[in-house]
């Protein structure tokens, strides 16, 4: 992946996505000390360091800069590993701050295979959709929970829709998918709908070419149910056609490399 830009801007956060600013701390943390998180992304920085991307729980996605995490014998080489939990700690009040601590704290499997795929597309979606220090500990818990049933095994395809539409979620880009925004009721299971980007569920037009889902579609998403095999098909196409949609049309690419392993 390709190395990420440092916004500027003193004051605000904006989405990455949608573009909107959500205010912050007038005055970030000088100091942070013994903040669970996981590396998102890693790219080198001169010729011993690196800049990482932690996603943190209460302090969101932060830059930090890991001096000499390059040199061979850099107890850091073996920490900053994606998908391991750790305790990390920074100093500093720039966008990008300075690593002071990560240490490894277990408590999950290892991602193996394919799971380990889905792991950095989970990683490519809050590198994409999160704004730096934009705080989402609910966002936080749930990726440690998908992690946790990627690692054991679950259906990864559930598992990914889950994700998918708790960040849009999160985001505040996608709201109650069970509220027909014609009615303001609830949508009807043996009904068809499309779902509009920015307004939500509405009842189906001849002409329309976005992705058709039932009602009931609708309903198990909420709800978080995937045993029905339309169910499956159908939030696979809708949650495809929503991420393109809010992410201009930028391509992920674990995506596209899943696509290809699964062709093989």
């Amino acid at each position: 992946m390709d190395a990420l830009p440092i916004p500027s801007g003193p004051g605000v956060a904006k989405n990455p996505v949608t573009g909107r600013s959500r205010a912050k701390p007038s005055e970030k943390e000088s100091r942070v000390s013994e903040q669970p998180g996981f590396v998102l992304h890693s790219y080198p920085y001169k010729e011993t360091s690196l800049i990482v991307d932690v996603f943190s729980r209460d302090y969101g996605r932060v830059p930090v800069i890991a001096k000499g995490a390059k040199r061979p014998h850099s107890k850091l080489r073996s920490v900053l590993q994606s998908f391991q939990p750790l305790s990390v700690g920074w100093t500093g009040k720039s966008e990008v701050r300075t690593l002071t601590s990560a240490e490894w704290i277990g408590g999950l499997l290892p991602l193996e295979r394919a799971a380990l795929l889905c792991g950095f597309y989970l990683n490519e979606l809050l590198v994409k959709f999160l704004a730096r220090d934009d705080p989402h500990p609910a966002l936080f818990n749930h990726y440690v929970s998908t992690l946790n049933q990627l690692a054991h095994g679950e259906s990864a395809p559930i598992v990914l829709r889950k994700f998918e539409l708790f960040l849009l979620k999160e985001v505040g880009v996608v709201g109650n998918l069970t509220i027909c925004t014609n009615t303001r009721e609830k949508v009807i299971a043996d009904q068809i709908y499309v779902v509009d980007p920015e307004r939500g569920a509405r009842p189906v037009h001849p002409s329309d070419s976005t992705p058709w889902v039932s009602g009931k579609t609708l309903l198990d998403m909420e709800r978080e149910e995937y045993a029905d095999s339309i169910t499956q098909m159908q939030s696979k196409l809708l949650m495809r056609f929503l991420l393109a949609y809010h992410l201009g049309g930028a391509p992920l690419n674990t995506r596209q490399i899943l696509i290809d392993l699964m062709q093989l």
